[in-house]
């Protein structure tokens, strides 16, 4: 007798070009961002959604950069019911916007073309993260053929704006739309199917703008110059470097077993400056000619927590290296804290059972160096892993994602979903 899982896969197998077909086309309806304007990508994913005849809604609180939302099966238990029966809400999250592409430099394909080449789908998106994304809206549609016999309700949120933290993606809908808050969520950001990210070190993004007297420049006894006075301060910030963090005992265990997986997700090195502060000076301007000694200058530092970093801790550190100088001010122009949720919940443990299953592969929770919309799940105490492709070429030439490692993100992805939602709550 077949059963529902097997069938589940059997589908995807027979699906096969479909899939690829599906990806290739999502990657050429171009949605970069920014400048962000994801509607041609969104009526890709709609089309597909009418043909399979499944309900959905488009919200678009800004319209240039629409969300889709679509669900179905009983309404959630109310937290904390003591209903052993009771089924579970899980939501699919996706985002459907992509990395700009800029004048292509390092390309050897198309990169809005989709192309195959040597098992390879290439592409902007091809792995961050339309190949997740593609896992979503698959896994929400093969799961609805069986929708009279799953327990629980399945929700699928395609969310844009992702890559400038989703003031009208999924934080708008994390707002405003309690109903796409769910009990867990399943994302298929890149990282690697040797691990599941169960949290991220935290960005916060500080401004710092100098003066300073601006003179000749053969008259440097009169003025130190604003450009000078930044390079001092910037090293400075690089003490922020050696604040220790401290994680909690579970957290620290996690990190330190995966050591050898983070460096195979994220390269050579990951697993020591994921449990670091980090101090990266993405941005620096000043000047207006080489024999000038320049009044101002500006820069903008990319400060990393990790999981057992406060952002206070940062923040009275900064004040302290301005200290009394007056030519000197700054502000913060963003901000996500470090998160994460338990790293050995019960969808934690359902993906690596799938994925030993499906491949045999023997994955590992870690955290991720890079911010996702999971962080705004963790926010709201509701468990979210992130489980996906490697991270070829991402942000970068050549992105790509092996067309065999797609199709095991489908699989996993509609098996981990099946099995958490016929499991008792």
């Amino acid at each position: 007798m077949t059963t529902d899982r097997q069938t589940l896969v059997d589908w995807i197998d027979a699906d096969r070009e479909r899939l690829i077909d599906f990806l290739q086309a999502f990657i050429r309806a171009k949605s970069p961002n920014p400048p962000g304007d994801t509607r041609q990508a969104v009526e890709h994913i709609t089309n597909f959604l009418d043909q399979e005849g499944l309900e959905h809604e488009v919200v678009a609180p800004q319209a240039e950069m629409p969300n889709i939302v679509a669900a179905f099966g009983d309404p959630v238990r109310a937290k904390g019911q003591d209903d052993p029966n009771g089924g579970r809400h899980l939501v699919l999250n996706g985002h459907i916007d992509v990395f700009p592409v800029g004048e292509g430099h390092g390309w050897t394909a198309d990169p809005w073309g989709g192309e195959i080449r040597d098992g390879k789908i290439f592409g902007r998106g091809a792995c961050d993260m339309k190949c997740g994304t593609t896992a979503s809206i698959f896994t929400y549609a093969y799961l609805h053929r069986l929708k009279d016999r799953l327990k629980g309700r399945l929700t699928l949120t395609c969310v844009s704006d992702e890559e400038t933290f989703g003031p009208w993606g999924a934080r708008w809908l994390i707002a405003n739309r309690p109903d796409v808050h769910g009990d867990a969520m399943l994302n298929g950001e890149p990282g690697s199917p040797y691990n599941i990210r169960f949290g991220e070190k935290g960005p916060l993004w500080l401004r710092f703008n100098v003066r300073s007297r601006g003179v000749h420049g053969a008259y440097a006894h009169l003025s130190e110059g604003a450009v000078k006075t930044s390079m001092a301060l910037i090293g400075e910030l690089m003490a922020l470097e050696d604040i220790e963090a401290k994680p909690s005992h579970n957290i620290a265990r996690a990190i330190d077993e995966a050591r050898d997986y983070l460096n195979l997700a994220m390269g050579e090195g990951a697993s020591d400056v994921i449990p670091k502060v980090t101090v990266n000076i993405g941005t620096i301007e000043g000047g207006l000619k080489v024999n000038m000694i320049p009044d101002h200058c500006s820069f903008e530092a990319d400060i990393r927590l990790p999981l057992g970093v406060e952002k206070e801790t940062i923040m009275a550190e900064v004040i302290k290296i301005v200290g009394d100088r007056t030519d000197v001010e700054f502000e913060e122009i963003n901000f996500t804290p470090p998160n994460w949720c338990d790293p050995y919940d019960d969808l934690a443990e359902t993906i690596s059972a799938v994925a030993k299953e499906l491949k045999d592969i023997d994955t590992m929770p870690i955290v991720s160096l890079g911010t996702t919309d999971a962080r705004l799940w963790r926010a709201l105490g509701i468990p979210a892993f992130n489980y996906g492709p490697f991270a070829h070429g991402m942000g970068g030439a050549d992105e790509h994602v092996e067309i065999e490692e797609f199709l095991h993100i489908v699989k996993t992805h509609t098996l981990v979903a099946y099995d958490f939602l016929m499991a008792t709550g």
